[in-house]
């Protein structure tokens, strides 16, 4: 078997000649797509309306400008350059000062020009890629953005016409040598590809953007459907929009288990949990702690904040259901002053509503206040708030992406999840990230002889031995304190406990062992 012949991308790494790409500058994207959109060739962009094709085209043109020292043209078929300005500017993009130093250059061709100068023959079409070609010679641009063809080729009857036609113009942008990108209408999220059928027969490569509507909830991704001659990922990839950055691709792809294991130790602000875990919680490791409302979950991440204070670590916390005073005065109710913790900066509390933002945006969010504060322990209170606001995949892949990005720096992270019942059964999302995490804590109610008693058990600790026994635990002014273990009780995960004999106890351990 012949190997193939490396080649120089444009930033010297050396990836196989037939994978050669150009970065795009646009977060997560590279990864998606292998290292970026194939050099020296047009790629084509289809999307419904509101699936961020034209924002895509800019961010490609904007990373370039501000990472790469790269110039564009942006070729506008539908909207005029002033609100293509207006809209970018959010992001942070002075599209103006850009203009001036020649590194960003429009070509109007927008409806508010004479529209039949482009809707017949081929004179008309010769005369739209000449004035392209002149804007790159103009300002040396590296990068072209056409936006949008269906704009351009509504006008013509035929799908021949604009097949014709979109391959002189695909076949003009490669003898420019620039690395283009080609925006195209879709009518639906799963339908044909671009409006007339043809375009992705045309263009080397092929990215679609959808936006659908899922039981009330829309969520964006991407799919790299074509790289001719080069590799990508597979599938559909979420992305968000951010204030002041732009599109911001979840490259799953890229999480991979190579995350360290330590042997460290640290304290869950419990004595006696520690005890249960055979000395505490590892370093690195993420906990699910589940139970019902008022077990007392939101209090164990309380101890866990107060435990990394004893030894100056510094805690994170991002609260979905309380307010950050509420979760100072409940602190103070049980002998822990938060406030002195966040004046000597070994606390932040992130109080935000679920419904606020998408899972996504919540993800970029959390993951740069994190690199921020820079935390050796992260409690998120809790899960099940932001799953409400989810389907399951999605939700599974945000546990995903953020036990792995709290790994990957060697961060303990504790989330909290609440249980559908009062008493115990199964939890939804324990179902769907158990597998995911390290160290499972359960806290359950225990309704005995007509008093309602609490109760909690670690089910689950990779890589130590741990108590499994069920232990009453009591809530004062100072905080949880664990008891003794439940004796000849059977049921309590279940939420049905019931007194059994020492005989019966002897029996089922005797079934147990065979």
């Amino acid at each position: 078997m012949t190997q193939s012949k490396n080649v120089l991308t444009d930033k010297g790494t050396s990836e196989p000649a037939s994978t050669k790409k150009k970065r795009t500058g646009i977060s997560g994207f590279d990864h998606i797509s292998h290292g970026g959109l194939p050099l020296g060739r047009p790629t084509l962009v289809a999307g419904t309306a509101g699936s961020a094709k034209t924002l895509f085209a800019s961010h490609f043109l904007a990373g370039g400008i501000q990472q790469f020292n790269e110039p564009g043209v942006f070729v506008t078929f539908e909207e005029p350059p002033v609100d293509i300005r207006d809209n970018l500017t959010d992001f942070g993009w002075d599209i103006s000062a850009w203009e001036r130093d020649k590194m960003w250059l429009f070509v109007d061709i927008s409806p508010n020009l004479d529209v039949d100068t482009y809707v017949n023959g081929d004179f008309e079409m010769s005369a739209i890629v000449a004035r392209i070609e002149h804007a790159v010679r103009s300002i040396g641009a590296k990068r072209v953005v056409l936006d949008s063809i269906s704009a351009l080729f509504s006008q013509f009857k035929d799908t021949l016409t604009v097949r014709r036609e979109l391959f002189s113009i695909c076949s003009a942008l490669k003898r420019m040598g620039v690395t283009s990108i080609v925006t195209a209408e879709r009518t639906s999220d799963y339908g044909e590809v671009a409006r007339f059928g043809v375009e992705e027969f045309v263009a080397d490569s092929v990215v679609l953007l959808r936006n659908p509507l899922e039981l009330e909830k829309r969520r964006r991704t991407i799919e790299v459907l074509k790289f001719r001659g080069s590799s990508h990922q597979k599938g559909e990839c979420p992305f968000t929009i951010l204030d002041k950055q732009g599109l911001a691709f979840i490259p799953l792809s890229s999480i991979e288990l190579t995350q360290k294991s330590s042997m460290q130790r640290i304290h869950s602000g419990v004595k006696e949990l520690d005890t249960m875990c055979g000395g505490g919680y590892f370093k690195d490791s993420i906990i699910l702690l589940s139970g019902a409302t008022g077990t007392g979950k939101s209090l164990t991440v309380t101890h866990f904040a107060k435990g990394g204070s004893l030894t100056k670590e510094k805690t994170l916390i991002f609260a979905f259901e309380e307010s950050k005073e509420q979760f100072f005065r409940n602190a103070r109710g049980w002998g822990m002053d938060f406030k002195e913790m966040e004046e000597q900066e070994l606390l932040q509390v992130h109080c935000q509503y679920p419904e606020s933002a998408g899972l996504e945006e919540h993800l970029f969010v959390m993951q740069d206040m994190i690199d921020h504060f820079k935390p050796q322990r992260v409690a998120i209170d809790s899960l099940t708030a932001l799953e409400r606001i989810s389907l399951p995949k999605p939700y599974r892949e945000f546990v995903l992406c953020i036990s792995s990005f709290l790994k990957e720096r060697e961060i303990t992270g504790l989330f909290t999840c609440t249980t559908p019942t009062l008493l115990g059964g199964p939890s939804i999302t324990e179902s769907h990230i158990s597998t995911i995490t390290d160290t499972i804590v359960l806290l359950r109610y225990v309704e005995l002889n007509g008093e309602m008693q609490r109760g909690i058990t670690v089910i689950k600790m990779r890589g130590s031995e741990h108590d499994k026994q069920i232990r009453r635990f009591v809530i004062d002014s100072t905080g949880m304190h664990v008891r003794e273990p439940f004796e000849h009780i059977s049921g309590i995960l279940a939420g049905h406990p019931v007194y059994v004999g020492a005989d019966d106890l002897v029996r089922i351990q005797q079934m147990f062992n065979e």
